[in-house]
């Protein structure tokens, strides 16, 4: 018997074809082959909501090919990605392909030859309930998108969109841009001594409290009284405490966490991690070890793991580490409420492949993300870290004042993995603060008591990890829509990245204002997270999806006909900046485009000049010094593909550019500016023509 396997991409083709015998023959749909009209609405709003699907442009030779090979074939099993999208690409491809056998459907969480080889002898129906959830969220999106964007056209500008979710990212983004701005400062002082022991051993606390109650410093004045107060005072140890403090490893990776941690210490974009982890999960090729899937499907929520992984990671950790990194019994980690049980955390397929094993094999990127996702799976099964911790009070008149240490006693699972933290970088959890030996009633030597003044800080803008966060945190949006959510807020111009922080544009604040005025709920954080908890009902069997999309439309569309009537319309103001047009002098404008903002001359038409935005890092050109080229600054600019590099001013004069940061020393040998690979490291020339053989 022959068999047709449709697949979603080329590169998941070639995988599996590799694991079946001659019999099977393995083609791919390229993704979706059927879709809503993009010419209009496409959803008959009278009759029960109902879509009209065509074949999606460009895709007719695809799906021509894929009726004739199912021609061919006895039988064909449709293998699309195991979510709700895939399962909806599964029903478009059988309702296209006139496929009559119910048992049509199978999936696989990795794609590895023993879960191929499994599901293609245990076929399943297509799941209706998964294909309604998507085409709720479909049918929902498209009703928002094509009744808002007329809207924001007539009341605002031509060309512009709306969002049912991607709305409520941009509100989350310009609510904490107005937190900021209306954020005062407030000072205040902290006192810290700087003590020594008889056998001289040096060590800081910090003041707690006085008389009993916590102390605050609000001013200088405040400060300086303690420090007069303290003269001459007699310091002496109050109580030591004495504690083992134990550190448990973090859950295997979700879809959520893997983009917030390949933020954090990658520095991915949620885009770039998804595309990497496609790669990662459909296959790649190994030399001599085959074509493997090296990771489990990648959008996921939840934390569970397979038996048969957990009893392969238990005996790698327990023959490369010892028994004492090995817990004894499994670690099993609280599931997310609603998250989808029926996968499992992303993982590597098999621990046995290391990362230092397949590096031959993968680029820098797809090298670096399965690192970080094979060392977090194995340390989330790993042994706790223990810490010896010590908290001493320290007595001067009614003050108390606290030092604290602590000494790692035991590494577990940090042997391998340090998780990553948005505050500080990675935190510094190896790192000891150990205190000299204390006993109670020890006198001690106060060598310096140091006064410093401090300001509250606003909170910080977000960044792509934690927006993320709070996307999950709030129930906006599932895994597979994290990535594209950012993408679309970005594309449409309504928040840039300012030092990998978004920051809202004047365009997003008045959208997310107009929206908020006539659309209350369906910006609020509240309702989209229920429209969510709705989709999964739907996906359980427990909804009708017409039932929600009917509850929602109604008043929706009572909403949009007023706002029709009572909306102003409102003028987008372009922010002007000081450079000087050098075509027709006058002052040029901030635009956003496709690849993040620009300048150009508001005479447009008459006048199409555009520049890039200059960002100085403050470093002289080496090169046009050397050329006797005027005020050549190096500057950063973004590529096509919006990765950030350092070129110079004077382009296309001057032709230095650099991945790395440049500094301002120039190579001996050929000219050009040194750069830094890394924080902290040795400036090196990064040119690959010098002749003195640095790049």
């Amino acid at each position: 018997m022959t068999t047709l396997i449709i697949v979603e991409s080329p590169a998941k083709a070639q995988t599996i074809k590799g694991f079946l015998g001659k019999k099977y023959t393995v083609k791919a749909s390229l993704g979706h082959i059927r879709d809503l009209p993009r010419s209009k609405l496409g959803v008959d709003l009278e009759h029960g909501f109902e879509p009209s699907y065509i074949t999606i442009r460009g895709k007719g030779p695809v799906l021509q090919e894929l009726r004739e090979a199912a021609k061919k074939a006895d039988r064909v099993l449709l293998a699309t990605d195991p979510d709700r999208e895939g399962e909806a690409i599964a029903w478009h491809l059988a309702e296209a392909l006139h496929i009559k056998d119910e048992k049509c459907r199978i999936d696989f969480h990795e794609i590895t030859k023993t879960q191929v080889q499994q599901s293609v002898k245990a076929p399943r129906p297509i799941s209706q309930s998964l294909v309604d959830a998507q085409q709720a969220r479909r049918v929902l999106d498209r009703i928002v998108g094509y009744k808002l964007s007329p809207l924001l056209w007539a009341k605002v500008k031509p060309g512009l969109s709306a969002g049912r979710v991607q709305s409520v990212a941009v509100k989350l983004i310009v609510d904490r841009e107005r937190e900021i701005e209306a954020f005062t400062a407030e000072e205040y002082w902290t006192a810290t001594a700087l003590l020594e022991t008889a056998e001289g051993q040096q060590f800081e606390a910090k003041l707690l409290s006085k008389a009993g109650a916590k102390i605050d410093l609000p001013n200088a004045e405040a400060a300086q009284q303690v420090k007069q107060d303290l003269t001459d005072a007699d310091w002496v140890v109050a109580s030591v405490k004495k504690t083992t403090r134990r550190r448990n490893p973090a859950a295997p990776f979700t879809t959520s966490t893997l983009q917030q941690e390949a933020a954090r210490k990658l520095g991915f974009s949620a885009k770039k991690t998804m595309r990497v982890a496609q790669q990662l999960y459909e296959g790649l090729s190994l030399g001599p070890l085959g074509t493997h899937g090296l990771i489990t499907y990648m959008r996921t929520d939840a934390t569970r793991v397979s038996p048969e992984a957990i009893a392969e990671v238990r005996t790698y950790i327990s023959e490369a580490h010892g028994s004492a990194y090995l817990p004894k019994e499994p670690r099993q980690y609280a599931a997310k409420k609603g998250a989808q049980q029926a996968h499992e955390a992303i993982r590597p397929t098999s621990v046995l492949l290391t990362p230092e094993q397949v590096k031959p094999y993968l680029s820098r990127d797809q090298f670096r993300l399965y690192k970080l996702i094979w060392e977090r799976f194995v340390a989330s099964q790993m042994s706790a870290a223990t810490f010896d911790a010590t908290s001493a009070d320290i007595q001067a008149k009614d003050y108390l004042f606290r030092a604290t240490g602590s000494q790692l006693k035991f590494p577990g699972f940090l042997k391998i993995y340090v998780e990553g933290s948005d505050d500080n970088g990675l935190e510094s959890e190896l790192g000891d603060r150990l205190l000299p030996p204390l006993q109670p009633s020890q006198p001690l030597e106060l060598n310096e008591l140091d006064l410093e003044q401090h300001f509250t800080q606003p909170p910080p803008r977000y960044s792509e990890a934690t927006l993320v966060k709070t996307l999950e945190e709030e129930g906006i949006g599932r895994p597979s829509t994290y990535a594209p959510i950012i993408d679309t807020i970005l594309e449409r111009g309504y928040v840039i990245l300012e030092e990998k922080r978004f920051r809202p544009t004047e365009l997003g604040i008045i959208v997310v204002d107009l929206l908020s005025e006539s659309f209350p709920k369906l910006l609020d954080v509240g309702f989209t997270a229920s429209m969510e908890t709705q989709l999964d009902q739907i996906e359980e069997g427990a909804l009708r999806w017409q039932s929600v999309v009917g509850e929602f439309y109604s008043p929706f569309a009572e909403d949009l006909e007023k706002a029709y009537s009572q909306l102003e319309r409102v003028e987008v103001q372009d922010e002007v900046s000081d450079v000087i047009c050098d075509k027709c002098g006058r002052n040029m404008v901030y635009k956003t485009g496709r690849f993040g903002r620009f300048l150009a001359c508001p005479g447009y038409p008459e006048c199409k000049n555009t520049k890039p935005i200059l960002d100085e890092i403050g470093v002289e050109c080496a090169l046009c010094k050397k050329e006797n080229r005027p005020d050549g600054r190096l500057v950063r600019r973004r590529s096509r593909s919006g990765r950030f590099f350092y070129g110079c001013s004077n382009y296309p004069d001057c032709s230095f550019t650099s991945w790395q940061l440049p500094v301002a020393e120039a190579c001996p040998y050929c000219g050009h500016n040194l750069a830094v690979r890394r924080k902290g490291s040795e400036p090196v020339c990064v040119n690959k023509q010098c002749p003195g053989g640095e790049g």
